[in-house]
């Protein structure tokens, strides 16, 4: 991992060297070699290219990538997850001081197009694109099969993560998945300035595009570290872009891609231990890359220098964070209500309603020393995507398309480790069938920056429960205008092309 990171350096230091005027939204941002300078430097050094790809994975968990200046909420893809498990209303903001999450969570962000929150997940996406099309050019273009394999591996990482950002913005910036509706501009190489908005189905056909070369690209490429995306991953990518569109063929191919994961993956599904705190802190935590049941992620260690300003430092009770200081963010009370007695998942959360702590996962994510308050710099690791999910999927995938022996047979296997007794399932039929399946996704996969994603797909309606602070007991909408960002005011002034 050492060598990932200082590789990682070098590649982002030069990066900052490197300048072009234009802007994206700085359409060429000077973070980013051009791909003729990548190409160049390779000539002397191959390793460049290896370089500029380890550079946009810590994008995803480095500070300021949303174009600010070190917002306490910017610290990419994490950061997004805490955006969208609040829009799901699953996250609750229990208590309010420092005002980070607060006009996010009263549903005022996301309809105002001036607002940083529009802003920052659209910056930070656009940067992931930008860079990957630098790499991706650098090797030859869209349509170049690398000759070396290690080219080749590096290629099918570029592309899974172009379509990556792209299936976020998607996500972000579409009510629900309309094949007609203009949505998002489209950049596929480094000469394209100040495109126009795409139409939904042009955006996710970009996707699926880039996920099937990735998977092909990826076939036999053994990855140094979980941070990289390999075939497996980009799959669960795919089969999430194939989810969102939804219909029957699309949950056809979630199915097919799902099972691969499942069979030929290599991940285990998360047992008891490791879900929930069960007397030794060295144990579970969702802290360890190395978990069997991770299929992407970071190790994150002190040459990092992550510290308040990430998510272990917004969500975490034992560390020097604001969920500490007095920024609360709680399971929803009325989500938790619907957890089993007997599910191992009721004890990651506190449950001393007179407590501050009230409904914090303080026994879902902690440290090894479980001090509150006391992990200052971030060696707690990032978790991106999980096994669990892809069986989730599965089940979700064969429920909705008549398939109901197959859906209960992946739901049963995810439910037994968490409950002594899923003998339940077997009567499920129809809408209970889907409406649980929607449910387990919720509770396992709670505050992993998931339940946002299931909402659009499931096309459901929340209730906030009463620890919320604001819009309690009123029913929101996966389509509600409040949920979906507005394209940012800057991109909106800079690109002429875009009213």
């Amino acid at each position: 991992m050492k060598r990932i990171y200082i590789i990682s350096f070098i590649a982002l230091l030069i990066f900052s060297v490197s300048g072009c005027k234009k802007s994206f939204l700085d359409v060429q941002p000077t973070q980013f070699l051009t791909a003729e300078q990548v190409a160049e430097a390779a000539k002397n050094n191959p390793d460049v290219i290896a370089g500029s790809m380890s550079g946009i994975y810590t994008l995803m968990f480095q500070t300021g990538t949303g174009g600010s200046n070190l917002n306490h909420d910017d610290f990419g893809q994490k950061g997004y997850d805490i955006y969208s498990d609040f829009l799901s209303s699953d996250l609750a903001l229990s208590i309010n001081t420092y005002n980070w999450y607060r006009a996010l969570t009263e549903l005022t962000v996301t309809v105002d197009y001036t607002t940083r929150g529009c802003y920052q997940p659209w910056r930070y996406y656009y940067r992931i694109i930008r860079s990957t099309n630098s790499v991706i050019g650098a090797l030859g273009g869209n349509d170049v099969v690398p000759e070396l394999d290690e080219n080749k591996y590096i290629m099918g990482q570029a592309k899974a993560m172009r379509a990556y950002a792209y299936f976020y913005l998607a996500q972000f910036y579409e009510k629900t998945y309309d094949p007609e509706e203009a949505i998002l501009p489209i950049y596929t190489d480094l000469d394209q300035f100040n495109q126009p908005k795409s139409t939904a189905a042009d955006v996710y056909n970009q996707i699926i595009s880039d996920l099937t070369d990735a998977i092909s690209l990826l076939d036999g490429f053994q990855r140094s570290a979980k941070n990289e995306v390999n075939k497996y991953v980009a799959e669960g990518l795919l089969a999430y872009a194939y989810g969102a569109m939804g219909g029957n063929d699309n949950y056809a191919q979630v199915k097919t891609l799902t099972a691969d994961i499942i069979n030929n993956g290599g991940f285990t599904l998360m047992d008891s231990t490791e879900v929930v705190f069960t007397g030794d802190p060295t144990i579970g935590g969702f802290k360890d890359v190395n978990t069997p049941g991770w299929m992407w992620g970071v190790d994150l260690t002190l040459d990092n220098g992550l510290d308040l300003v990430s998510w272990w430092g917004q969500m975490d009770l034992w560390t020097y964070s604001y969920q500490w200081a007095g920024d609360r963010k709680a399971i929803d009370e009325g989500l938790y209500d619907k957890i089993p007695a007997n599910d191992v998942r009721k004890g990651q959360f506190y449950a001393n309603s007179s407590s501050g702590y009230y409904l914090l996962p303080i026994y879902k994510f902690y440290t090894a020393d479980m001090e509150i308050g006391g992990q200052r710099n971030i060696t707690t690791d990032y978790v991106y995507m999980r096994v669990a999910e892809m069986y989730l999927l599965n089940a979700e995938a064969a429920a909705k398309t008549g398939d109901e022996a197959t859906a209960r047979t992946s739901l049963k296997a995810l439910v037994s480790h968490r409950m002594a007794d899923a003998s339940y399932i077997d009567a499920l039929t129809g809408k209970a069938l889907v409406d649980e399946i929607y449910l387990q996704t919720r509770i396992e996969l709670f505050a992993e920056g998931k339940s946002y994603l299931a909402m659009k797909r499931n096309h459901a309606t929340t209730i906030r429960g009463a620890n919320h602070l604001s819009h309690v007991g009123e029913p929101i909408s996966f389509d509600d205008p409040r949920l979906t960002f507005l394209i940012p005011q800057a991109e909106i002034q800079n690109n002429t092309n875009i009213n």
